[in-house]
């Protein structure tokens, strides 16, 4: 009797493990296509033509696939073909707005990497009075809502003279975020004592242990912080609004936003606007394919600590 039990009950534990991982598959897929619905409607009205885009609203495809829309973003087209095609005829420099994107990205990137890092590590490492309680107080920060700081962050660039300048749009960002410091205090904790000590006994002051030691033990974690930064920065739109009225230092959301505001024919240029908006995303979601794992990773890491 016990030899016939056994089993049948392995047989139902294997059905309900099966029926277990079909649904956590099933719901897996279906989270997957949640998110990637909405990137599917942006390529398709990119691809649409201005004239079939509301015919086709209740397909999935495009009826007349089409690159004219990329390329009048572009401005690869001249201004009667914009025209023709369903735009206003105006110009926005979407490629002069990446690379002010990039550089405005970049810049924020490195002296956010950098400076975080550094912060860290006295958090972490170093000994002096009233750290821990300092720390605590600088992590209060992290409570502060953002829009609460462009106002006095605004009259200081003003002061400064920086209104329409990339150092203005970089200013307040370039230092160091308290999630950031935190993020990296966090792995640098781990870092063996053993290590630092023996880098004391070879003669090596705390920044050349910090340079030398410590920076190459911690790629993992500094890329990810790069990686969150960067999709960070790359979609503000905000404080470069408020800095950049001139084009030559529009960012690519701000260039956006411009081009949502010309209106031909009283109505948005949605296929051009959706172009765009495709572009913009491109550089993000690739970075994400590429180096998503070691963002999961080190940021599970971190939460553990």
């Amino acid at each position: 009797m016990t030899v016939q039990t056994q089993p049948t009950q392995a047989r139902k534990n294997r059905k309900s493990m099966a029926w277990e991982h079909f649904l956590a598959w099933f719901g897996i897929l279906l989270v997957i296509l949640l998110s990637i619905f909405p990137i599917w409607i942006v390529l398709k009205t990119a691809l649409s033509s201005s004239t079939t885009l509301f015919e086709s609203g209740g397909q999935l495809l495009p009826s007349e696939p089409t690159l004219d829309n990329f390329k009048r973003v572009l401005g690869m087209v001249t201004a009667e073909e914009a025209l023709k095609a369903g735009g206003s005829g105006q110009s926005v420099n979407f490629l002069k707005s990446i690379w002010n994107s990039v550089i405005f990205t970049g810049l924020i990137v490195i002296g956010q990497t950098f400076f975080s890092a550094l912060a860290a590590y006295a958090f972490a490492r170093l000994k002096f009075p009233f750290r821990d309680q300092i720390f605590t107080l600088f992590l209060t920060a992290m409570m502060i809502p953002g829009i609460v700081l462009f106002i006095p962050n605004f009259i200081t660039i003003k002061n400064l003279g920086w209104l329409n300048t990339m150092q203005g749009l970089v200013a307040p960002y370039i230092l160091m975020t308290p999630f950031a410091v935190f993020f990296l205090r966090q792995f640098f904790l781990s870092i063996p004592r053993e290590t630092e000590e023996a880098a004391v006994l070879d003669g090596a002051s705390p920044f050349m242990i910090f340079w030398k030691v410590v920076l190459p033990m911690s790629q993992g974690p500094l890329a990810t912080l790069g990686i969150l930064t960067t999709i960070g920065m790359w979609n503000e739109f905000f404080w470069p609004y408020l800095i950049g009225k001139d084009e030559s230092v529009y960012t690519l959301p701000v260039a956006l936003q411009q081009f949502q505001t010309q209106t031909p024919q009283g109505s948005p240029d949605w296929t051009g606007l959706m172009s765009g908006a495709f572009l913009s995303i491109i550089p993000v979601f690739i970075l994400l394919l590429i180096m998503g794992k070691r963002v999961i990773e080190s940021l599970a890491f971190s939460g553990g600590k």
